[in-house]
Parts: structure tokens; sequence; C-alpha cells
């Protein structure tokens, strides 16, 4: 038998078994023992690689054409935890994928890849053919550049690139109409939101942000995860006792928001306040993007706040620890930071002030703030270390307030009132053009004067709460001191809450690249 491929003939084994798809799924390395084998019988390797999410029409004909360039077609697929396409993704698991895949008679192999691109793949397999669909041509369309990457990678191997011609359907569009795990609300603000606003526009707004200078000040706070296993009550009392697992540590706080706005603005300052009994100021530099400058006040008389969390074997939080934090700021060091911002706020476009009230941000510091920041976004968070003695009214302004529900109405003192008219109450008082109430599973509400702009919540599947409101203030905010529309502005900081709760507490930033990947699949 002999298959005919760019005026070449190659043997093919006659007596080689049929394959199932059962034999075809295997691992990395066994394809790679596979792969090893055709190049040894002078077999042509056409790959191809992507998530496959929704084994569709338009992915059968890519894989039917790719096959007809070569002698043997194999597939890898973007294995569970490194799909970035979006809320919810992937909605098929990697083996239900590869088992798709492995049913088509058109392939040969199928191994899944945990790596975010195929680079270690092309350089495993050293394929003939890299074989990517029409909607991956342009190259201003690769935002992650992995496409570049991988072309170059294969053309180190002596390969090529090819891009298939077969007419594409979007996995993304299909299931985010049919399979998605997001609401019905969502579906029809999307649809509202894309006839207001395009990809260009969109992305425009974004690039918007880079040029700004931008100062963050807020509490320096290192969290913990202490990671446990239940063993049950105590044999004397009615006691949890656990086993403890694993710990994990975390940059939050101010540091968390400088590292979220670090994505999208080159040029990004961290004022922050240090204990000197323990400043911990190594992990913090160390887990600093590399655009932030640190500028820190030190306490020689405090501990830098320490939250440790215990948490359950199904991931529920059992109880917090503080260590240090109280009463950070001395009036000496208070008045060493008032001088620096008088000094230097002139110079910002936006400061963003996450203020988790823990003992850094004094009264002097507020009228500081508001005195001389040309643009200022502003949280105040409601904690169990400052409850009923810290609410966004000890600031008399504010450019941009973002708070959660329970915040706000603290600060107004009303329970059960109207939220919108809350919001306005608020927003007057402190002279605030923009004020948004995140809501956690019911979304946020943008408050721009006396309209409002209702955004539903971007994530149906939730692994941690923790960070969400810093990452919505902190792009929220970037765009409205850019002049980006308040409903752009609420759209943008939703995506990034919605990031932000897919990961445990804040142990990844948010990724401009992810964050365009993640609204591309959305506005499909």
């Amino acid at each position: 038998m002999a298959n005919r491929n760019e005026g070449r003939v190659v043997k093919l084994n006659p007596t080689a078994p049929t394959a199932t798809p059962a034999s075809k799924h295997m691992s990395l390395d066994a394809l790679a023992n596979f792969a090893a084998g055709c190049h040894h019988r002078g077999e042509r390797i056409v790959l191809c690689h992507g998530t496959y999410d929704l084994l569709h029409v338009g992915h059968i004909k890519h894989l039917q054409a790719a096959r007809k360039l070569g002698d043997r077609l194999l597939v890898t697929l973007t294995a569970d935890p490194f799909v970035n396409k979006g809320p919810d993704r992937p909605v098929f698991t990697e083996a239900l994928r590869a088992e798709s895949i492995a049913a088509l008679e058109c392939v040969d192999g199928v191994a899944i890849n945990s790596q975010e691109t195929a680079v270690n793949v092309i350089e495993a397999l050293r394929p003939h053919v890299y074989v990517k669909g029409s909607d991956y041509i342009r190259a201003q369309d690769d935002v992650t550049g992995n496409i570049r990457r991988e072309q170059e990678a294969v053309e180190a191997a002596g390969g090529r690139i090819h891009f298939t011609q077969e007419a594409t359907f979007s996995s993304s569009t299909l299931l985010n109409e049919h399979f998605s795990a997001l609401g019905d609300d969502v579906r029809e603000f999307i649809q509202a939101f894309r006839r207001r606003h395009d990809h260009s526009t969109l992305n425009t707004s974004l690039e918007r942000l880079a040029d700004l200078d931008v100062l963050v000040v807020g509490d320096i706070i290192i969290d913990e995860y202490h990671y446990t296993r239940s063993l049950g009550q105590t044999g004397k009392g009615n006691v949890l006792s656990v086993q403890y697992d694993s710990s994990e540590r975390f940059a939050g706080g101010s540091i968390a928001v400088a590292n979220h706005v670090a994505g999208f603005a080159h040029n990004v300052t961290l004022l922050g306040g240090l204990g000197g009994q323990e400043t911990h100021e190594g992990f913090i530099r160390e887990h600093l993007r590399g655009n932030v400058s640190a500028q820190f006040f030190t306490n020689p008389a405090s501990h830098t706040l320490v939250k440790r969390r215990y948490i359950g074997d199904d991931a529920s939080k059992l109880f917090e620890v503080y260590f240090g934090g109280e009463a950070l700021t001395s009036a000496d060091m208070e008045s060493d930071i008032s001088q620096w911002l008088d000094e230097h706020l002139a110079q910002f476009d936006a400061v963003i002030v996450p203020d988790f009230g823990n003992g850094f941000i004094t009264q002097g510091i507020v009228n500081s703030l508001t005195r001389g920041a040309r643009f200022l976004a502003v949280n105040t968070q409601v904690n169990s270390g400052n409850r009923g003695y810290h609410v966004i009214t000890r600031y008399p302004r504010a450019d941009f307030i973002s708070l959660n529900e329970p915040e706000l109405r603290m600060a107004a003192g009303d329970r059960h009132g109207d939220i919108e008219t809350i919001a306005g109450t608020i927003a007057e008082h402190l002279d605030a053009k923009h004020l948004a109430v995140t809501r956690g599973t019911r979304g946020v509400l943008m408050q721009e004067g006396d309209n409002s702009h209702a955004i539903p919540a971007l994530a149906g599947r939730v692994v941690d709460r923790i960070g969400a409101g810093d990452a919505f203030l902190s792009i929220a905010g970037l765009c409205l001191a850019a002049d980006v529309p308040a409903d752009i502005a609420g759209f943008f900081g939703s995506i990034a809450g919605a990031m932000n709760v897919q990961t445990v507490c804040n142990r990844e930033p948010v990724d401009p690249v992810q964050f365009r990947k993640y609204m591309a699949t959305l506005l499909k």
C-alpha cells in the first residue's frame, strides 16, 4: 500500500493492526515514541494541536484536510488546567475531548499536553507539517504570541506551518449558546453589550491604560493558607480536630492590586507600610511585577500584617488568625508619608487606594490623598479586623468608589433600602462621578450619576472569592481614570473579578493576555 504526498511515494506497513480509539489515546511520551517510529519508516508526520472543547464539523474538516498533507496525523490537546478560554472552560474534560478526537478515522494518535503552548510537543514529535486553522493566519490576532513561537519551533525542527482553508466554526460560540454554565442573564447582557461596543473599541480602551502613571496606596498583607484534613471532633469537648497537610503564601492586599494594575499600565508605584519587627520585605519585593516600584515606610515597633487562614479538605475556610498590623502607622511615619504624598501626587494620573482598614491609612494620609490626587479610586473594605469602625465616608471625596453591598449599606446605615438610591446618596456625598457595588453572584451595579449599568456575574465556577473585589477595583479604576466609558469599565472590572475567583487567593495577578482571551470567548 502506498500513499502519494507532495510528489513523494511513502511505503506504509501493510501488516499494521487496525487502531482503535483506545489504542490511539496515549501519553505524550508514548506519542513521541510512536512519532520516532514514523520517522524511522520514512512516514510524513502531520501535527494538529488545540483545545477541541466541542468537536464539531469545522474541526473534522480541519483534521481531514491536515491528514491529506502526510501519512500520519497526530493530535495533541491542551490539558484542562491550561485551557484559558474564559468562564467555565473547558466544558468537556481532557479525557472526553481526547476520546472524541481518537474516534476519528483520520487520526493516528492523540495525547494530552500539560503546557500552555505546543512548543514542547513540536520538539518531541518533530512533525513535517504543523497545521492550524485559517482563523490563526493573521499574526496581529495572535495576542499570546504562541503561534509565532510554535512556528519557530517547527521550522527549527525542519518542518513548516500550514493553515487550512476549510470553513471554520467557533467552539466558543456554540458552547456559549448551548452548553455554557453561565445563565440567560449573562447571554442577554453580552448580546446587548456587543451591539454597543465592537472588539476594536474594546481593544482600544485597553490600550489606553498602558500610558497611565499609577500610584497604589494601601495595606500590605501577607495571606497564608494552611491546608488541613479533617479528623472530626476531639475525644473530649466539642472541638474540631484537623491534620495539617501543607501551606502556601500569597502577596495580598495592596501588593495584589499593584500587580493587577501593572499588567495593564506600564508605570506603577506601590506605597505601603511595613512593620520593623517582621517586615517580610524580601518576600514582598520578590512577588512584585517587574514594572512596580516600591515606596515602603517602616514602623520599627510593629509587624507587617499576616492573615493566616486554615482551610478544610473541602476548600472551606475554618478560621483565620491575624499576626501584626495593628496601629501600624506611627505619628512620625504618618508625617513622612503625608510629606511624600504632597510632593509626588501631582505626577500620577491615577491613585488607587485599597484601604483594608488594618492600621496603615490614617486620617492624615486620607486628607493628603483627597487633597492632592488628580483621580482617586477607593475601596474601604469591611473585614473582621475593622468591622463597625471603617467606612467610605472617612474620605471627604473620591472620583471612583468600589464597595460590596454590605460595605455600602454600612456606610449609609441603611440595611434594607433600595441599593441604587443608597449608591446615589453615597456617591453624591463624596462627589464621586462613579460608584460600583459588587454583589457576588448578582454581579456588579455601576452607578454613573443618575444612570446605572447592571453587569451580571461573569463566572459560573468559583474556587475562592478572596481578592475578587481588589481585581475589580484595579481594572475598573484604571479604565475610569483613562476616561473609558463606565459600562466598559464595569465589564472589564467584572472580567478581572471573574478571572480572580477561579484561582486560589492571589496566587496569580490578572494576566492581560488571558484577559483578552477571556473577553474574546465571552463575546463570541
